[in-house]
């Protein structure tokens, strides 16, 4: 049986630990670690559980690279963590994953919005995504100490304790890596969340395209039958007044290119996505410019 921090239970001699060869270590040598907002959230739940002293000494674990292996899976973290014993401890760390219900709701929630889609279609974290997940009424991160549940083969009471601490730290650094590992941990891999988004949004799109063509029949048929009113039909209405267009670059940069991927027909040697990329940057540019002389502060009325 082992104590949790809340049982007091929370003194154990310090010791050397054995130093590891090519050990996992963070790359933050002092300060903080995690450099993104998700990480930044991650470390402060860990903070919030009161671990005391053994926070620090789990940090200076992950900076020294105690951490022998660490292999993510949904729902599931395991890792060896090298301490002053000659036989690595055994760590487990694990979340409860969602269910496929409550991702269904998720990913509904994300395609809902295109700046959301187009940024996980990017590769791209939203910093508000977590509104996709309140939406479905569950969380991203763990909000309590029971939503994590850790274990350490090492005969520390505390739980969690050092060498769970100093896997935490590795975790952060690895949501710094790839943010889609945040959404592992919580059950769904990043490619099935791409496809299920990219589903959405074609089947979306398709639907738009439906009722765009409802629509025309529609108004084709009111201006089949409308009144001729030639006398004004070259002049400017007074709604006229008021209408502004504003050319500006997009929120997220080559969003369709990198929504669609490479093509399936190209067989060149050299990444098309890079060549893509540097005309539309050009076309971007050229468009601005001819659309402001130049000068995108000051355009044209």
């Amino acid at each position: 049986m082992r104590y949790d921090n809340r049982d007091r239970w929370d003194y154990f001699p310090p010791s050397v630990p054995i130093p590891v060869k090519n050990g996992l270590k963070v790359k933050s040598t002092h300060g903080k670690i995690g450099e993104t907002w998700w990480s930044t959230r991650w470390v402060a739940f860990l903070e919030s559980l009161n671990m005391g002293a053994r926070l620090g000494r789990g940090k200076s674990y992950a900076r020294r690279g105690q951490v022998m292996n660490m292999n993510i899976q949904p729902g599931l973290v395991t890792a060896n963590v090298q301490g002053s014993r000659p036989k690595p401890y055994v760590v487990t760390i694990r979340l409860t994953p969602l269910s496929a219900v409550e991702w269904d709701k998720v990913i509904d929630a994300m395609a809902s919005q295109a700046l959301f889609a187009a940024r996980l279609l990017a590769g791209e974290m939203p910093e508000n995504i977590e509104e996709a997940f309140k939406a479905a009424k569950v969380s991203l991160f763990p909000a309590r100490s029971k939503d994590l549940d850790s274990d350490c083969s090492c005969p520390d009471w505390a739980n969690p304790c050092k060498h769970v601490a100093a896997v935490y730290f590795l975790l952060a650094e690895e949501f710094d890596r790839d943010p889609f590992m945040v959404f592992k941990l919580r059950g769904k891999a990043k490619e099935d969340i791409i496809h299920a988004l990219r589903e959405r949004r074609t089947h979306a799109a398709e639907s738009e395209a439906v009722q765009d063509e409802e629509k025309s029949q529609v108004l084709s048929e009111k201006v089949s039958t409308a009144p001729a009113r030639l006398d004004n039909f070259w002049g400017i209405g007074p709604e006229m007044a008021s209408f502004r267009v504003k050319i500006a670059p997009t929120e997220v940069p080559l969003a369709i290119l990198k929504r669609l991927g490479p093509p399936p027909f190209w067989e060149g040697k050299t990444d098309v996505m890079d060549i893509l990329a540097k005309v539309y940057d050009l076309a971007g540019k050229e468009a601005l410019r001819l659309a402001y002389d130049g000068d995108e502060d000051n355009p044209k009325k």
